[in-house]
């Protein structure tokens, strides 16, 4: 499904720019996201998500496919599995970013793709529910990222460094060495809260999943009692 969204924020292009491109900065603000490492241009981590009772983990990555700095549009990839096998999900997000006064005019395009519970939804709700993520998002990137005093990037916990083995070198085994690299970057993010998809969407998804929902409260309780007596 295709998604549009589009916001303003009130700084110069060339400073939402900036912004906007670095995802270990902007991390913090995207609901339900947790960065977790990052190595050379991939961007590592977690997504959850929350449907009534239930609650899925996405674990996946996110890079860019292109930064036209001089246009100022970016293209990412971004691909999720849940973490219990029950769903995955894929998006290809375009964003430019245009003058608008002393501001900056955002347009966002997502091009999504969803299995599982959450493809439930279908692209209304979905397109409701990622406006009103977004409107969270530009609000904590105004008030603590542009503001110039919010969180900064999350703490980051350096690669192991190996030792590179002298030239010719063998090993014991007889086999090729080779020098190792660093690896990946560990992020120390705070935890975050999982997106609740039906408080996101509102009172007409309540009235179309909640006898659904129902259903699987009372499935768990029976099987909690179920349980207990044996």
């Amino acid at each position: 499904m295709e998604l549009t969204n589009e916001f303003t924020v009130g700084v110069p292009v060339e400073q939402a720019w900036a912004v906007l491109t670095d995802l270990e900065r902007i991390a913090p603000c995207m609901p339900g996201a947790e960065l977790q490492e990052v190595e050379g241009d991939e961007y590592r981590g977690i997504v959850k998500v929350k449907v009534g009772p239930i609650t899925a983990q996405y674990k996946g990555a996110a890079s860019f496919v292109e930064k036209d700095d001089a246009a100022h549009k970016a293209v990412i990839r971004a691909e999720g599995r849940d973490t219990r096998g029950q769903g995955n999900a894929s998006a290809t997000i375009t964003a430019t970013l245009e003058p608008a006064g002393d501001g900056t005019h955002v347009k966002v395009l997502t091009d999504l793709t969803v299995t599982g519970k959450v493809a439930q939804f279908g692209r209304g709700v979905m397109a409701d529910v990622s406006a009103k993520l977004l409107d969270q998002f530009v609000q904590c990137l105004e008030s603590n990222v542009l503001a110039g005093d919010g969180p900064a990037p999350a703490a980051e916990t350096p690669p192991v460094e190996t030792t590179a083995p002298s030239p010719g070198a063998v090993p014991s085994d007889g086999a090729a060495s080779t020098p190792e690299s660093g690896g990946a970057r560990k992020i120390d993010s705070k935890p975050a809260e999982p997106v609740d998809l039906l408080g996101a969407a509102g009172s007409p998804v309540v009235k179309r999943v909640g006898p659904i929902v129902g259903v699987v409260v009372v499935l768990l309780w029976l099987l909690r009692r179920r349980k207990k007596k044996k």
